[in-house]
């Protein structure tokens, strides 16, 4: 007797959390040790001539004094109310820090997200349309340009185009569309040439399939052979690299909002490490984690409904 797909998806889903969260425990593990390898923060939130004394009574008030498997259990015991305790620096709860620089991440990341499908599912559709043609081969140079291009040189050589050259855009800030736009095309440049290379790739393989044939024999017109019949039988692999874009823009986020002075997650990461502000940097470590987790999850889960396939064996 075969098990109910209610039953076998609902097992998938437990499954896949039991998963989500033993990824986790490892990050949060292993950030708060390796970050403690980076030096002791009480020397750099001292000055240089602070006595030994002074160190000790620092040390003390951060609770850094305590055995490092205390701290360590102390860590893990706050994580499930979300308390990663208080940021050495700025002398606030850490998770208050979060919230106040999540909402430019997330409206970087989102931005790049829509100029990433804006460009590059037209321009794969486009290049499988055209294979073998001189546009297609444009379009796969853009791709391999876009791919092999660092983010940060891209957003330096934006800056200086319309930002110094034209002075058409600002080159750093935040609050303004205006704004958005160089931070985002950035972000959103190598994402465009990973999605639109296997979206070309996938609907070729698509085209040339008998459903294909079949349509077209039909006499179906190019155009919507390719949206109605070809698009979406191509769209799983590509559906599971988009949900893997969105974890790496907001993980690319870092570089591209300190060449913009973006004031987001990234930008306090890097703030984070240099101060050595340990609570700061385990949260931020495992606030990107979870992203990647949490997008991988649903993904997968996606695929049930992108391909009875995928239901029906499970």
């Amino acid at each position: 007797m075969s098990t109910p797909p209610r039953t076998r998806l609902a097992r998938t889903v437990l499954l896949r959390l039991g998963t989500a969260l033993l990824v986790l425990l490892c990050t949060a593990t292993v950030s708060f040790f390796l970050v403690r390898l980076s030096g002791d923060p009480v020397k750099q939130l001292l000055p240089p001539d602070a006595t030994a004394h002074q160190e000790g009574v620092l040390r003390a008030s951060l609770g850094l004094d305590r055995p490092l498997f205390t701290q360590y259990l102390d860590f893990l015991g706050g994580l499930p109310r979300l308390d990663f305790g208080n940021s050495l620096v700025y002398d606030q709860p850490v998770r208050h820090i979060l919230a106040e620089r999540l909402p430019a991440t997330l409206e970087l990341a989102c931005a790049a997200l829509v100029v990433t499908l804006i460009i590059a599912i037209p321009a794969g559709i486009f290049a499988a349309m055209r294979r073998g043609r001189g546009s297609d081969r444009a379009v796969m140079t853009g791709v391999l340009l876009g791919q092999s291009t660092p983010p940060f040189w891209v957003g330096i050589l934006l800056i200086l185009v319309f930002a110094v050259g034209l002075h058409a855009l600002p080159a750093s800030g935040y609050g303004t569309f205006a704004n958005l736009v160089l931070p985002a095309v950035t972000l959103a440049v190598y994402s465009v040439a990973v999605v639109a290379r296997l979206l070309r790739s996938s609907l070729i393989d698509v085209l040339s399939s008998d459903h294909i044939r079949t349509a077209r024999a039909k006499g179906f017109g190019p155009v919507k052979v390719v949206l109605t019949h070809g698009l979406r039988n191509a769209s799983l692999p590509v559906v599971t690299v988009i949900g893997l874009e969105v974890g790496s823009l907001l993980g690319g986020a870092i570089l591209t909002e300190r060449v913009f002075s973006w004031p987001g997650v990234g930008q306090l990461t890097i703030e984070a490490i240099s101060n050595r502000d340990f609570p700061l940097v385990q949260a931020t470590v495992l606030f990107f984690a979870a992203t990647f987790v949490v997008v991988n999850l649903l993904v997968d889960l996606s695929y049930s409904f992108l391909d009875p396939r995928v239901r029906t064996s499970r």
